[in-house]
């Protein structure tokens, strides 16, 4: 196995997932106050499970994001 190869398809890897993540969640935050389901005082629960496949692993992270 290649150390340095590992370590960077891992990086781009979570590089892609944060993006996203962040992509997605500003998103639908925007889409809450917009449809007044949100009032953007919220302290919001957000929750991520990392699964690789062929490793059994599945590792979840759990934290609230607050709007203001």
């Amino acid at each position: 196995m290649n150390e340095d190869a590992l370590n960077m398809e891992i990086r781009k890897f979570l590089k892609q997932v944060g993006v996203t993540s962040q992509r997605e969640i500003e998103k639908a935050v925007r889409a809450g106050l917009d449809s007044g389901k949100l009032k953007g005082n919220e302290t919001l629960k957000a929750r991520i499970t990392l699964t690789v496949e062929g490793l059994g692993l599945q590792h979840t992270i759990e934290q609230d994001i607050k709007l203001s």
